[in-house]
């Protein structure tokens, strides 16, 4: 019998990538996550043993917890969330249910080492456009919320990378950037595993703008038009990256929710009655 503090993987799939999204913690022993060393998108892993020492960090935010089966691991985690304040489930049967389903998984080995200050770091070039923007969306909303972005002198970026430990990414000649006709933000996608269709869609558009193909996707000029004009409106990279995160959480959700809504306006304005007959 399910716990009544349990998600569905089919539900959490559909809260994943959005701003609303939990904090997923796995908590999988380590024979487990060695058999399977993937991380549902946007999961960070943590130790059950010490759950007691970090547990309070989590205080009135949402958690889902999810270990190999769903069972002893993920309820005491949940327990002990729950003991220090958070609002905190278990993910239905676990890791090996999300793994039946067929949904998307992040591969370890793609990921960047996670900073001591927490959370990833990466690094690029200033006065960002459209990679550079969407980029930093898919890291926080699928990778990594807690991640940070510098963006510096497109001369500095890689020396900036070496000395502060960061990734870089959307330059040339580095391991995140373009390749062939991809831009940055396919290659996040296809390294990263994350075959959600939206998202595959998203990224086509995404290309389409960065790449000044708009023959791809028909949204792909209205994507370009908007990442030119927020490169004009902010003076702060760090402002325009906040401001252009709601640029593609909508795209996302219409790309998943609303590709074939239409919006036809109408008047509703009542007609002037012809007193000619």
């Amino acid at each position: 019998m399910a716990s009544y503090n349990a998600i569905s993987p089919e539900k959490l799939a559909r809260l994943i990538g959005t701003p609303r999204a939990p904090v997923i913690i796995d908590v999988r022993d380590d024979d487990d996550f060695a058999a399977a060393p993937c991380l549902l998108p946007s999961a960070i892993r943590k130790s059950y043993a010490d759950v007691e020492a970090w547990a309070p960090a989590y205080r009135g935010r949402w958690v889902v917890v999810t270990c190999q089966k769903g069972l002893k691991l993920s309820e005491g985690v949940a327990a002990f969330l729950r003991r220090a304040g958070a609002q905190a489930e278990i993910l239905e049967g676990g890791f090996a249910a999300w793994q039946e389903t067929a949904l998307p998984l992040v591969p370890v080995k793609s990921l960047p080492q996670e900073e001591t200050a927490g959370g990833t770091l990466w690094v690029t070039r200033s006065r960002p456009k459209i990679d550079r923007i969407a980029c930093p969306w898919l890291i926080r909303r699928f990778i990594d919320p807690e991640a940070r972005f510098l963006f510096v002198s497109p001369s500095e970026v890689e020396a900036v990378a070496e000395r502060f430990g960061a990734t870089p990414f959307d330059v040339e000649g580095v391991f995140w950037s373009h390749r062939g006709e991809l831009c940055s933000f396919d290659v996040m996608v296809e390294e990263f595993g994350l075959s959600f269709p939206a998202l595959k869609h998203v990224a086509r558009i995404v290309r389409g703008a960065d790449t000044n193909r708009p023959d791809l996707e028909p949204q792909a000029a209205g994507l370009l038009a908007i990442s030119l004009g927020l490169s004009r409106m902010y003076v702060d990279d760090l402002e325009q990256l906040e401001a252009g995160m709601l640029v593609y959480d909508a795209l996302y959700r219409w790309a998943r929710d609303a590709t074939d809504e239409k919006h036809d306006w109408v008047s509703h304005t009542p007609r002037k009655r012809d007193d000619r007959g």
